[in-house]
Protein backbone atom coordinates (compact mmCIF):
# COMPACT_ATOMS: atom_id res chain seq x y z
CA UNK A 1 0.00 0.00 0.00
CA UNK A 2 0.99 3.61 -0.64
CA UNK A 3 0.47 6.41 2.04
CA UNK A 4 -2.79 7.07 0.22
CA UNK A 5 -4.18 3.66 0.25
CA UNK A 6 -3.21 3.37 4.07
CA UNK A 7 -4.75 6.56 5.05
CA UNK A 8 -7.94 5.36 3.33
CA UNK A 9 -7.95 2.12 5.29
CA UNK A 10 -7.20 3.42 8.56
CA UNK A 11 -10.32 5.60 7.88
CA UNK A 12 -12.82 2.77 6.91
CA UNK A 13 -11.70 0.49 9.51
CA UNK A 14 -12.00 3.50 12.36
CA UNK A 15 -9.36 3.32 13.69
CA UNK A 16 -8.47 5.77 16.84
CA UNK A 17 -4.94 4.07 17.41
CA UNK A 18 -1.70 3.12 15.69
CA UNK A 19 0.66 0.83 17.11
CA UNK A 20 3.94 1.22 15.78
CA UNK A 21 6.05 -1.88 16.04
CA UNK A 22 9.50 -3.35 16.34
CA UNK A 23 11.71 -6.58 18.15
CA UNK A 24 14.79 -6.19 20.88
CA UNK A 25 17.34 -8.87 19.62
CA UNK A 26 15.37 -11.30 21.91
CA UNK A 27 11.87 -11.27 19.70
CA UNK A 28 10.11 -9.05 22.59
CA UNK A 29 7.51 -7.63 20.48
CA UNK A 30 8.24 -3.42 21.14
CA UNK A 31 5.63 -0.36 20.33
CA UNK A 32 5.61 3.20 20.22
CA UNK A 33 1.75 4.10 20.39
CA UNK A 34 -0.42 7.24 18.78
CA UNK A 35 -3.27 8.74 17.73
CA UNK A 36 -4.37 8.18 14.55
CA UNK A 37 -4.51 12.08 13.36
CA UNK A 38 -0.52 11.69 13.90
CA UNK A 39 -0.17 8.89 11.10
CA UNK A 40 0.49 10.94 7.96
CA UNK A 41 3.27 12.59 9.49
CA UNK A 42 4.93 9.31 10.99
CA UNK A 43 4.19 8.17 7.37
CA UNK A 44 6.70 11.07 5.72
CA UNK A 45 8.90 11.43 8.44
CA UNK A 46 9.21 8.24 10.24
CA UNK A 47 8.84 8.26 14.27
CA UNK A 48 11.72 9.09 16.60
CA UNK A 49 11.99 7.12 20.24
CA UNK A 50 14.57 6.71 22.69
CA UNK A 51 16.35 3.40 21.98
CA UNK A 52 18.66 3.13 25.02
CA UNK A 53 16.67 1.06 27.12
CA UNK A 54 15.59 -1.60 24.27
CA UNK A 55 18.02 -4.46 24.32
CA UNK A 56 20.29 -4.60 22.17
CA UNK A 57 19.94 -1.38 20.76
CA UNK A 58 22.30 1.65 21.11
CA UNK A 59 24.06 3.13 23.98
CA UNK A 60 22.62 6.12 25.60
CA UNK A 61 25.32 8.94 23.86
CA UNK A 62 23.82 7.70 20.44
CA UNK A 63 20.26 6.73 21.54
CA UNK A 64 18.22 8.47 19.13
CA UNK A 65 16.01 5.96 16.19
CA UNK A 66 13.81 6.75 14.00
CA UNK A 67 11.35 4.03 12.92
CA UNK A 68 10.21 3.82 9.15
CA UNK A 69 6.72 2.25 8.51
CA UNK A 70 5.78 -0.68 6.14
CA UNK A 71 2.37 0.29 4.77
CA UNK A 72 2.03 -3.64 3.94
CA UNK A 73 2.00 -4.93 7.43
CA UNK A 74 -1.11 -2.56 8.61
CA UNK A 75 -3.78 -4.61 10.61
CA UNK A 76 -6.31 -4.29 12.57
CA UNK A 77 -6.07 -5.52 16.44
CA UNK A 78 -9.25 -7.32 16.42
CA UNK A 79 -9.31 -7.17 20.23
CA UNK A 80 -9.28 -3.51 20.82
CA UNK A 81 -12.67 -2.02 21.38
CA UNK A 82 -14.54 -0.28 19.03
CA UNK A 83 -14.61 3.25 20.82
CA UNK A 84 -10.73 2.84 20.77
CA UNK A 85 -9.85 1.01 18.20
CA UNK A 86 -6.47 -0.02 17.07
CA UNK A 87 -4.35 -1.14 14.24
CA UNK A 88 -0.17 -1.66 14.16
CA UNK A 89 2.20 -1.88 11.51
CA UNK A 90 5.63 -3.09 11.57
CA UNK A 91 8.80 -0.81 10.83
CA UNK A 92 12.40 -0.44 9.93
CA UNK A 93 14.86 1.04 12.67
CA UNK A 94 17.19 3.71 11.38
CA UNK A 95 19.61 6.22 12.72
CA UNK A 96 19.74 9.51 12.90
CA UNK A 97 21.59 10.21 9.84
CA UNK A 98 19.00 7.73 7.89
CA UNK A 99 21.10 4.80 7.83
CA UNK A 100 19.42 1.30 8.27
CA UNK A 101 20.59 0.61 12.19
CA UNK A 102 23.07 -3.14 12.36
CA UNK A 103 20.95 -4.07 15.30
CA UNK A 104 17.63 -4.26 14.11
CA UNK A 105 16.53 -7.96 13.32
CA UNK A 106 14.05 -7.12 11.18
CA UNK A 107 16.64 -5.56 9.07
CA UNK A 108 19.35 -8.63 9.35
CA UNK A 109 16.62 -10.72 7.94
CA UNK A 110 16.21 -8.36 5.18
CA UNK A 111 19.82 -8.25 4.96
CA UNK A 112 20.18 -12.37 4.22
CA UNK A 113 16.77 -12.08 2.52
CA UNK A 114 18.43 -9.48 -0.42
CA UNK A 115 21.50 -12.69 -0.76
CA UNK A 116 19.13 -14.62 -1.89
CA UNK A 117 17.26 -12.49 -3.99
CA UNK A 118 20.07 -11.20 -5.99
CA UNK A 119 19.94 -14.81 -6.97
CA UNK A 120 16.49 -14.71 -8.42
CA UNK A 121 15.41 -16.92 -5.50
CA UNK A 122 12.55 -16.54 -3.01
CA UNK A 123 13.01 -17.86 0.65
CA UNK A 124 10.10 -19.37 1.46
CA UNK A 125 9.00 -20.69 4.86
CA UNK A 126 5.95 -22.30 6.61
CA UNK A 127 6.45 -22.59 10.71
CA UNK A 128 4.16 -24.31 12.81
CA UNK A 129 3.91 -22.86 16.06
CA UNK A 130 3.03 -24.67 19.25
CA UNK A 131 1.61 -22.87 22.18
CA UNK A 132 -0.18 -24.13 25.51
CA UNK A 133 -3.08 -22.83 27.22
CA UNK A 134 -3.05 -22.54 30.72
CA UNK A 135 -5.37 -21.96 33.53
CA UNK A 136 -5.13 -18.70 35.99
CA UNK A 137 -4.02 -20.56 39.21
CA UNK A 138 -6.18 -19.22 42.42
CA UNK A 139 -3.09 -17.63 45.11
CA UNK A 140 0.11 -17.04 44.09
CA UNK A 141 1.25 -20.14 42.81
CA UNK A 142 2.52 -20.06 39.27
CA UNK A 143 2.52 -23.64 38.60
CA UNK A 144 0.49 -24.26 35.12
CA UNK A 145 -2.47 -26.10 34.88
CA UNK A 146 -3.23 -27.00 31.33
CA UNK A 147 -6.83 -25.77 29.74
CA UNK A 148 -7.80 -29.10 28.83
CA UNK A 149 -7.35 -32.87 28.56
CA UNK A 150 -7.35 -33.49 24.98
CA UNK A 151 -4.70 -35.11 22.77
CA UNK A 152 -3.27 -35.35 19.33
CA UNK A 153 -5.85 -34.33 17.11
CA UNK A 154 -8.70 -35.00 19.77
CA UNK A 155 -12.24 -33.68 18.51
CA UNK A 156 -14.53 -32.33 20.23
CA UNK A 157 -18.45 -31.19 19.67
CA UNK A 158 -18.31 -27.73 22.02
CA UNK A 159 -15.55 -27.79 24.77
CA UNK A 160 -14.00 -24.33 25.90
CA UNK A 161 -10.50 -25.04 24.64
CA UNK A 162 -12.38 -25.65 20.66
CA UNK A 163 -14.29 -22.17 20.71
CA UNK A 164 -10.62 -20.52 21.95
CA UNK A 165 -9.08 -22.13 19.29
CA UNK A 166 -11.95 -20.81 16.70
CA UNK A 167 -11.69 -17.50 18.24
CA UNK A 168 -7.43 -17.26 17.50
CA UNK A 169 -8.22 -18.66 14.05
CA UNK A 170 -10.78 -16.09 13.46
CA UNK A 171 -8.60 -13.40 14.56
CA UNK A 172 -5.82 -14.35 12.83
CA UNK A 173 -7.64 -14.61 9.52
CA UNK A 174 -8.53 -11.12 10.39
CA UNK A 175 -5.30 -9.97 10.40
CA UNK A 176 -4.09 -11.55 7.14
CA UNK A 177 -2.67 -14.70 7.73
CA UNK A 178 -4.25 -17.26 6.32
CA UNK A 179 -4.70 -20.21 8.51
CA UNK A 180 -4.82 -23.64 7.30
CA UNK A 181 -5.58 -25.35 10.14
CA UNK A 182 -5.87 -25.20 13.96
CA UNK A 183 -5.26 -28.78 15.90
CA UNK A 184 -4.57 -30.03 19.33
CA UNK A 185 -1.38 -31.00 20.22
CA UNK A 186 0.12 -34.17 21.68
CA UNK A 187 0.45 -32.80 25.17
CA UNK A 188 -3.02 -31.46 27.51
CA UNK A 189 -3.13 -28.17 26.88
CA UNK A 190 -1.27 -27.78 23.42
CA UNK A 191 -2.34 -26.60 20.39
CA UNK A 192 -1.06 -25.70 17.03
CA UNK A 193 -2.20 -22.97 14.23
CA UNK A 194 -0.34 -23.11 10.75
CA UNK A 195 -0.67 -20.94 8.28
CA UNK A 196 0.34 -20.96 4.62
CA UNK A 197 4.15 -20.42 4.10
CA UNK A 198 5.15 -16.95 2.21
CA UNK A 199 8.51 -15.56 2.18
CA UNK A 200 11.01 -14.89 4.95
CA UNK A 201 10.10 -11.33 5.61
CA UNK A 202 6.12 -12.01 5.59
CA UNK A 203 6.77 -15.11 7.42
CA UNK A 204 8.43 -13.28 10.85
CA UNK A 205 5.94 -10.90 10.76
CA UNK A 206 3.41 -13.11 10.73
CA UNK A 207 5.25 -15.37 13.58
CA UNK A 208 4.71 -12.09 15.98
CA UNK A 209 1.78 -11.76 15.17
CA UNK A 210 0.12 -14.82 15.90
CA UNK A 211 2.19 -14.90 19.17
CA UNK A 212 0.61 -11.86 20.96
CA UNK A 213 -2.36 -12.37 19.06
CA UNK A 214 -3.24 -15.73 20.72
CA UNK A 215 -1.64 -14.34 23.79
CA UNK A 216 -4.82 -11.35 23.96
CA UNK A 217 -7.62 -13.42 22.68
CA UNK A 218 -6.33 -16.31 25.68
CA UNK A 219 -6.13 -13.38 28.54
CA UNK A 220 -10.26 -12.49 27.31
CA UNK A 221 -10.92 -15.73 28.26
CA UNK A 222 -8.79 -15.59 31.53
CA UNK A 223 -6.59 -18.03 30.35
CA UNK A 224 -2.83 -17.66 29.94
CA UNK A 225 -1.02 -18.58 26.40
CA UNK A 226 2.51 -19.62 26.35
CA UNK A 227 5.26 -20.46 23.62
CA UNK A 228 7.57 -21.48 26.38
CA UNK A 229 9.24 -24.43 24.87
CA UNK A 230 8.85 -26.75 27.86
CA UNK A 231 6.72 -25.60 30.39
CA UNK A 232 5.64 -28.93 31.85
CA UNK A 233 7.90 -31.59 32.64
CA UNK A 234 7.18 -35.49 31.31
CA UNK A 235 4.93 -34.05 28.44
CA UNK A 236 5.72 -32.77 24.52
CA UNK A 237 7.03 -29.76 24.69
CA UNK A 238 6.33 -27.10 22.04
CA UNK A 239 8.39 -26.72 18.44
CA UNK A 240 8.52 -24.63 15.71
CA UNK A 241 9.04 -26.74 12.68
CA UNK A 242 10.10 -24.91 9.91
CA UNK A 243 8.89 -25.71 6.34
CA UNK A 244 11.91 -24.04 3.66
CA UNK A 245 11.75 -24.05 0.02
CA UNK A 246 13.38 -21.74 -2.55
CA UNK A 247 11.28 -20.14 -5.33
CA UNK A 248 12.64 -18.61 -9.18
CA UNK A 249 11.19 -15.70 -10.08
CA UNK A 250 8.49 -17.57 -11.80
CA UNK A 251 7.23 -19.63 -8.86
CA UNK A 252 9.25 -22.55 -9.77
CA UNK A 253 10.11 -24.59 -6.24
CA UNK A 254 14.05 -24.65 -7.51
CA UNK A 255 14.13 -27.60 -4.45
CA UNK A 256 12.33 -30.33 -7.09
CA UNK A 257 14.46 -32.60 -9.51
CA UNK A 258 12.24 -34.91 -11.03
CA UNK A 259 15.20 -37.28 -11.44
CA UNK A 260 16.88 -37.64 -8.22
CA UNK A 261 15.27 -40.96 -5.83
CA UNK A 262 14.51 -38.40 -3.09
CA UNK A 263 12.95 -35.50 -5.65
CA UNK A 264 16.00 -33.31 -4.69
CA UNK A 265 18.19 -30.96 -6.32
CA UNK A 266 21.35 -29.83 -5.78
CA UNK A 267 20.38 -26.89 -4.87
CA UNK A 268 18.41 -28.48 -1.65
CA UNK A 269 21.03 -30.84 -0.80
CA UNK A 270 23.41 -27.99 -0.51
CA UNK A 271 20.71 -26.33 1.46
CA UNK A 272 20.31 -29.52 3.94
CA UNK A 273 24.04 -29.82 4.02
CA UNK A 274 24.70 -26.28 5.11
CA UNK A 275 22.06 -25.98 7.93
CA UNK A 276 23.48 -29.68 9.08
CA UNK A 277 27.24 -28.16 9.30
CA UNK A 278 25.98 -25.11 10.94
CA UNK A 279 23.15 -26.89 13.34
CA UNK A 280 24.99 -26.86 16.67
CA UNK A 281 25.61 -22.73 16.45
CA UNK A 282 22.26 -22.06 15.21
CA UNK A 283 21.04 -23.77 18.21
CA UNK A 284 21.77 -20.41 19.97
CA UNK A 285 19.48 -18.76 17.51
CA UNK A 286 16.41 -21.27 17.08
CA UNK A 287 16.30 -22.66 20.51
CA UNK A 288 17.16 -19.62 22.52
CA UNK A 289 16.46 -19.98 25.86
CA UNK A 290 17.98 -22.20 28.73
CA UNK A 291 14.35 -23.97 28.90
CA UNK A 292 14.73 -24.69 25.08
CA UNK A 293 16.93 -27.37 26.03
CA UNK A 294 14.63 -29.11 28.30
CA UNK A 295 12.86 -29.84 24.92
CA UNK A 296 15.36 -30.87 23.02
CA UNK A 297 15.65 -34.44 24.87
CA UNK A 298 14.81 -38.52 23.64
CA UNK A 299 11.78 -38.84 24.38
CA UNK A 300 9.55 -36.45 23.21
CA UNK A 301 9.04 -36.07 19.20
CA UNK A 302 12.07 -33.07 19.60
CA UNK A 303 15.33 -33.92 17.68
CA UNK A 304 18.58 -34.21 19.44
CA UNK A 305 21.13 -35.70 16.68
CA UNK A 306 22.07 -33.69 13.90
CA UNK A 307 21.47 -35.86 10.56
CA UNK A 308 18.29 -35.76 7.29
CA UNK A 309 16.09 -38.10 6.68
CA UNK A 310 12.85 -39.10 4.66
CA UNK A 311 9.84 -39.01 6.97
CA UNK A 312 11.97 -40.14 10.17
CA UNK A 313 11.17 -37.46 12.50
CA UNK A 314 13.84 -38.28 14.70
CA UNK A 315 15.87 -36.49 12.07
CA UNK A 316 16.55 -32.83 12.55
CA UNK A 317 15.65 -32.32 8.74
CA UNK A 318 12.61 -33.96 7.43
CA UNK A 319 11.85 -34.30 4.01
CA UNK A 320 7.86 -34.94 3.75
CA UNK A 321 6.81 -37.74 1.45
CA UNK A 322 6.54 -36.40 -1.87
CA UNK A 323 3.10 -36.58 -4.10
CA UNK A 324 3.25 -36.76 -7.59
CA UNK A 325 1.97 -33.63 -9.03
CA UNK A 326 2.94 -31.33 -5.92
CA UNK A 327 5.99 -29.82 -7.18
CA UNK A 328 5.34 -26.71 -5.26
CA UNK A 329 5.22 -28.33 -1.84
CA UNK A 330 8.52 -29.90 -1.85
CA UNK A 331 10.42 -28.65 1.19
CA UNK A 332 13.02 -28.98 3.84
CA UNK A 333 11.63 -29.37 7.69
CA UNK A 334 13.89 -27.83 9.87
CA UNK A 335 12.70 -29.38 13.43
CA UNK A 336 14.36 -28.03 16.24
CA UNK A 337 13.37 -24.22 16.23
CA UNK A 338 11.08 -23.62 18.77
CA UNK A 339 8.43 -20.47 19.54
CA UNK A 340 10.53 -18.81 21.87
CA UNK A 341 12.69 -17.29 18.80
CA UNK A 342 13.38 -13.93 17.43
CA UNK A 343 11.81 -15.13 14.10
CA UNK A 344 13.40 -12.40 11.96
CA UNK A 345 17.07 -13.72 13.57
CA UNK A 346 15.89 -17.69 13.18
CA UNK A 347 15.12 -17.34 9.66
CA UNK A 348 18.29 -15.41 9.01
CA UNK A 349 20.87 -17.12 10.36
CA UNK A 350 19.02 -20.09 9.06
CA UNK A 351 19.58 -19.25 5.58
CA UNK A 352 22.91 -18.28 5.78
CA UNK A 353 23.70 -21.61 7.01
CA UNK A 354 21.92 -22.81 4.06
CA UNK A 355 23.11 -20.26 1.37
CA UNK A 356 26.88 -21.50 2.61
CA UNK A 357 26.22 -25.04 2.08
CA UNK A 358 24.67 -24.18 -1.30
CA UNK A 359 27.77 -22.10 -2.25
CA UNK A 360 30.65 -24.46 -1.13
CA UNK A 361 28.67 -27.28 -2.91
CA UNK A 362 28.45 -29.22 0.41
CA UNK A 363 26.59 -32.47 0.45
CA UNK A 364 24.72 -34.22 3.11
CA UNK A 365 25.48 -37.56 4.57
CA UNK A 366 23.33 -40.07 4.04
CA UNK A 367 20.02 -39.61 5.45
CA UNK A 368 18.82 -41.40 8.16
CA UNK A 369 15.91 -43.30 6.75
CA UNK A 370 14.45 -46.59 8.47
CA UNK A 371 16.88 -45.68 11.59
CA UNK A 372 15.27 -44.48 15.09
CA UNK A 373 18.20 -42.41 16.31
CA UNK A 374 16.74 -42.40 19.71
CA UNK A 375 17.46 -45.83 19.94
CA UNK A 376 21.36 -46.23 18.84
CA UNK A 377 24.05 -45.60 21.86
CA UNK A 378 26.76 -43.30 21.96
CA UNK A 379 29.50 -45.85 20.33
CA UNK A 380 26.69 -46.70 17.19
CA UNK A 381 26.16 -42.81 16.78
CA UNK A 382 29.77 -42.13 16.90
CA UNK A 383 31.11 -44.96 14.18
CA UNK A 384 27.95 -43.50 11.57
CA UNK A 385 29.00 -39.76 12.10
CA UNK A 386 25.57 -38.77 13.56
CA UNK A 387 26.84 -35.81 16.44
CA UNK A 388 24.11 -34.03 18.65
CA UNK A 389 22.83 -30.79 19.08
CA UNK A 390 23.94 -28.91 22.00
CA UNK A 391 22.76 -29.96 25.50
CA UNK A 392 22.23 -26.55 27.04
CA UNK A 393 22.03 -22.67 26.21
CA UNK A 394 25.87 -22.31 27.37
CA UNK A 395 27.13 -24.82 24.92
CA UNK A 396 25.14 -23.41 22.36
CA UNK A 397 26.68 -20.06 23.04
CA UNK A 398 29.93 -21.71 22.40
CA UNK A 399 29.32 -22.87 19.19
CA UNK A 400 28.12 -19.61 18.45
CA UNK A 401 30.99 -17.68 19.26
CA UNK A 402 32.96 -19.91 16.88
CA UNK A 403 30.83 -19.71 14.13
CA UNK A 404 31.67 -17.19 11.91
CA UNK A 405 29.10 -17.95 8.83
CA UNK A 406 26.32 -17.24 11.69
CA UNK A 407 27.99 -14.62 13.29
CA UNK A 408 28.10 -12.74 9.96
CA UNK A 409 24.26 -13.85 9.03
CA UNK A 410 23.56 -11.77 12.11
CA UNK A 411 26.16 -8.92 12.43
CA UNK A 412 28.39 -7.98 14.55
CA UNK A 413 26.08 -5.49 16.51
CA UNK A 414 23.19 -8.21 17.39
CA UNK A 415 25.77 -10.88 17.82
CA UNK A 416 27.22 -8.90 20.73
CA UNK A 417 24.04 -7.83 21.85
CA UNK A 418 22.41 -11.26 21.36
CA UNK A 419 25.31 -13.12 23.18
CA UNK A 420 25.66 -10.65 26.58
CA UNK A 421 21.73 -11.25 26.86
CA UNK A 422 22.10 -14.33 27.07
CA UNK A 423 24.90 -14.95 28.65
CA UNK A 424 23.28 -12.81 31.13
CA UNK A 425 20.07 -15.45 31.17
CA UNK A 426 22.50 -18.02 31.62
CA UNK A 427 24.36 -16.77 34.82
CA UNK A 428 20.60 -16.21 36.03
CA UNK A 429 19.86 -19.53 36.24
CA UNK A 430 22.93 -21.10 36.76
CA UNK A 431 22.90 -18.88 40.27
CA UNK A 432 18.85 -19.67 40.83
CA UNK A 433 17.95 -22.58 43.40
CA UNK A 434 15.42 -24.26 41.98
CA UNK A 435 12.32 -26.16 43.74
CA UNK A 436 14.05 -29.04 41.83
CA UNK A 437 17.46 -29.00 43.81
CA UNK A 438 15.58 -28.01 46.77
CA UNK A 439 13.29 -31.14 46.82
CA UNK A 440 16.48 -33.47 46.30
CA UNK A 441 19.13 -31.47 48.48
CA UNK A 442 17.65 -30.28 51.57
CA UNK A 443 17.99 -32.99 53.69
CA UNK A 444 19.83 -35.32 51.90
CA UNK A 445 23.04 -33.41 52.15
Amino acid sequence: MDTKELLARVKADHVKFISYQFTDVTGSVKSVDAPIKQLESALEDGVWFDGSSVEGFARIQESDMRLVIDPDTYAVLPWSPAEARRARVFCDIYTPDGQPFEGDPRGALKRMIAKATERGWTYNVGPEPEFFLFRRNAGEGIHPVPHDVGSYFDFSADDEAVRVRTELMDALNSMGLEIEVGHHEVAIGQHEIDFRFADALHTADNVLTLKYTVKAIAAKHDLIASFMPKPVFGINGSGMHCHQSIFDSKGNNLFYDADNEYHLSPLAFGFIAGQLKHARALAAIVAPTVNSYKRLVPGYEAPVYIGWAQINRSALIRIPRFTEGRIKAMRAELRFPDPSANPYLAFATILGAALDGVDNKLTPPAPLNNINVYHLDEAERARMGIASLPGSLAEALGELEKDQVIRAALGESIYEAFTRAKWDEWDAFRINVTDWEVERYLELA
